[in-house]
């Protein structure tokens, strides 16, 4: 690590008093040193990565990280606060507070460099060692392990002899002292306590017999990973190993960081009693870890309370509970497996319903962008009479336009024909993880084949997670586990829930569609404004999160037909318009009054130009975290103007996806142009009247373009929204 710190890198009188101002004053250092070549773009990717979870620990820790295309090598600074600075952490302010800035390409031995500083946080002696450290060389020292933190304690430990494992590998971790690394970045072991060291110590002397082997001790195995990969997954893995030896339990963690992971050997997964999962991004191989009584939580969970998650693993085991199969997630227990969930257990059930519906969106907008796309191109190509060519199996001549036109709009039907089925299983999936994938499917192809649309898929999906769950929390005697997840789960859930599709609730939800679809196919003047003006409105609230995605699968579900209608294809026109106005409004505004916006916002603002032509509202996310309360509402006034204006034009779009790429294919091409630009010049306007209105931050370290204060940048201290 000796090229990771150094003196000019720890600000030991460090007077910062918010996150954003501290993050700035040791990226500065970093800066100093060339290790950073854009600041600017370097703080935002801190704040983008601390919106994702906060940083700080219970301890007084603030480890603020992130990797970065800013940053020419791994990079380490240190400041230590009298007054403390708040970085979420439940117990209060940090006072010791680390910087890690890794290269968005850093290799494995620079991260497990980082990752074992990570380990060393969670040593009580390591961190007094850095609150009472005279001057910036000698914390550098500390950090760069020179002089190891609690060195004349449990020194015997080192050489391997008095640690109570007998097994002589001075690693320094011994049971009273030194701070253990363990293997980081790879598979992590952890030193067994006195009670698991049967047969290597006697009694009295080496003749002496001893009378019993005591018990074999509690064991564990944990994986922890966290989004970054750099800090809280080994921190985490840390605190479980610590909180394991001071409870005689046996913890052995993998963990799934940046620098790779070295999996668990099965030998150790079949012995062990419990398994914890912490973890704010899926497991990888989860299904290794079936038929274990599991506790799955947030990785700051084992940061924070370690003691309380082996608790209640052991409760678990002592309670008989465990996985009911492979991958089913904690069967008997009642917890909600969602896919990968980053949140704490006992989450309300509307966050659950978010995310099990999110979860099958996402997996279906692949197949709206692949299979409307191909159709669109079948049009360009052939004209919207393509649809009633014969299958290409039966004609298809090489050297024939409509033939490969043909073709693009019948392969963009089939992947059209999996959005339904795709979203009832996925929805299912976020539910109960794969035993919810088979009747999920299979309720989704009912509900097409009922012409229960997407109304029914929704019914499917949700229905389909709820009847594997039900079937997970029945008691299974042990004989019969093994054929659970292959044989009764599918055939099962499957029979319930194309009973349920088929004969219960399939026709009620196929009228309700109908209902629907006639409402729309109705639509016209002021009602259709209207409905534009919701629906933009709707895509501007939150850039691309849940509200936004509400929108945008509301109108692909109604052109996933071979012959949609057109107030279909209008409500998709007016959709695709209203999310192009938030990013081309901010590439517009950073044009125009480039000096209410700070470097960083203005370097965003020329991708912004190319994100919302290709209708990616992801791309004014920057500008929302930053500023929310004058972007979100600026573009939300833009939006619903421009899909208001697209409803009233008439303008339609046979495509899901392609924003200005695919003008061609609109239905009065030119009005639909003049209402996208409606809506980014009333956003423009607003959000330049709103700044302007603003006055200047005192004492604000952004910089403007002439070097003094800006305007623009965030007050610090003030609390950021997570990007959607």
């Amino acid at each position: 690590m000796s090229d990771m710190i150094t003196a000019d890198l720890v600000d030991l009188d460090l007077s910062a008093d918010t996150k954003e101002a501290a993050a700035r004053a040791l990226a500065e250092r970093m800066a100093a040193l060339g290790r950073v070549t854009d600041l600017e773009g370097f703080l935002a990717d801190v704040a983008a990565r601390e919106a994702q979870m906060p940083t700080g620990l219970d301890g007084g820790i603030g480890i603020p990280h992130c990797r970065s295309e800013h940053v020419t090598e791994p990079t380490l600074a240190f400041g230590r606060s009298a007054a403390g600075v708040d970085f979420g952490a439940a117990d209060g302010p940090a006072d010791l507070i680390f910087l890690i800035a890794a290269p968005a390409g850093a290799d494995d031995a620079h991260l497990t460099i980082l990752s074992s500083l990570a380990r060393q946080l969670m040593n009580a002696e390591f961190t007094t060692a850095l609150r009472s450290a005279g001057d910036a060389a000698a914390a550098a020292a500390l950090i760069r392990g020179e002089e190891p933190a609690g060195a004349d304690a449990g020194a015997g430990d080192r050489d391997g002899a008095g640690d109570g494992d007998g097994d002589g590998d001075g690693d320094g971790a011994g049971a009273e002292g030194g701070s253990e690394a363990g293997s980081v970045g790879g598979q992590d072991s952890v030193a067994v306590p006195a009670a698991a060291s049967a047969g290597t110590a006697t009694v009295g002397s080496d003749e002496t017999p001893r009378p019993a082997e005591p018990a074999r001790p509690f064991r564990i195995v944990a994986v922890t990973s966290c989004p970054t990969g750099i800090a809280h997954t080994y921190m985490a893995a840390e605190s479980l190993e610590n909180a394991g030896r001071e409870e005689g339990v046996e913890v052995v963690v993998e963990t799934q960081g940046s620098a790779g992971f070295t999996r668990l050997d099965p030998a150790v997964i079949a012995a062990a009693d419990g398994v914890i999962l912490a973890h704010d991004v899926a497991v990888r191989e989860k299904d290794r870890f079936a038929g274990k009584p599991t506790v799955d939580t947030g990785v700051k969970a084992a940061i924070n309370r370690p003691s309380e998650l082996i608790g209640e693993v052991r409760d678990k085991a002592a309670r008989g509970e465990a996985t009911a199969a492979a991958a089913d997630g904690p069967a008997g227990s009642g917890a909600a497996t969602p896919v990968e969930r980053g949140g704490e257990s006992g989450e309300g059930y509307g966050t659950k319903l978010r995310k099990w519906l999110m979860s099958g969106v996402s997996y279906m907008v692949p197949f709206v962008a692949a299979g409307g796309l191909l159709i669109a191109l079948g049009f360009a190509i052939g004209g919207y009479e393509i649809n009633k060519a014969p299958s290409v199996m039966d004609h298809f001549t090489w050297t024939q336009a409509d033939s490969w036109a043909a073709l693009l709009f019948q392969i963009g039907g089939v992947a059209f024909a999996f959005l339904v089925p795709v979203l009832a299983g996925y929805i299912a999936y976020g539910m109960a993880d794969r035993p919810g994938l088979v009747p999920g499917f299979v309720g989704g192809s009912i509900a097409l084949t009922i012409n229960a649309g997407f109304l029914g898929g929704l019914a499917a999906g949700l229905i389909s997670g709820a009847v594997v769950l039900a079937i997970q929390r029945v008691p299974i005697p042990k004989a019969l586990r093994g054929i659970m997840p292959v044989v009764v789960i599918p055939l099962v859930s499957a029979a319930v829930v194309g009973f349920l599709m088929f004969v219960v609730i399939g026709k009620p939800i196929a009228s309700a569609q109908k209902g629907m679809t006639d409402w729309l196919n109705g639509l016209s003047g002021a009602n259709a404004v209207l409905l534009g003006a919701l629906l933009g409105l709707m895509m501007c609230f939150d850039l691309g999160g849940p509200v936004n995605k509400v929108a945008y699968t509301f109108a692909t579900a109604g052109i996933a037909v071979a012959s949609p209608s057109d107030s279909a294809m209008k409500i998709m026109a007016a959709v695709m318009a209203a999310g192009m106005v938030p990013p081309l409004a901010m590439a517009l505004a950073t044009t125009v009054r480039g000096r209410l916006f700070n470097a960083a916002e203005r370097e965003n603002g020329k991708a912004a130009w190319v994100l919302g032509a290709s209708f990616i509202s992801e791309g004014a996310i920057p500008f929302a975290a930053a500023d929310p309360l004058r972007v979100i509402p600026s573009s939300m006034v833009g939006g619903a103007i421009t899909g208001a204006l697209s409803m009233a034009f008439g303008a339609t779009l046979r495509a899901p996806h392609g924003g200005v790429f695919v003008v061609p294919l609109i239905g009065n091409p030119l009005l639909y142009l003049v209402a996208i630009a409606a809506g980014v010049c009333v956003t423009t306007a607003l959000v330049i009247v709103l700044k302007g209105l603003r006055k200047p931050v005192a004492g604000t370290s952004a910089q403007g373009p002439g070097g003094g204060a800006d305007p623009s940048a965030p007050t610090p201290g003030a609390k950021q929204p997570v990007a959607a």
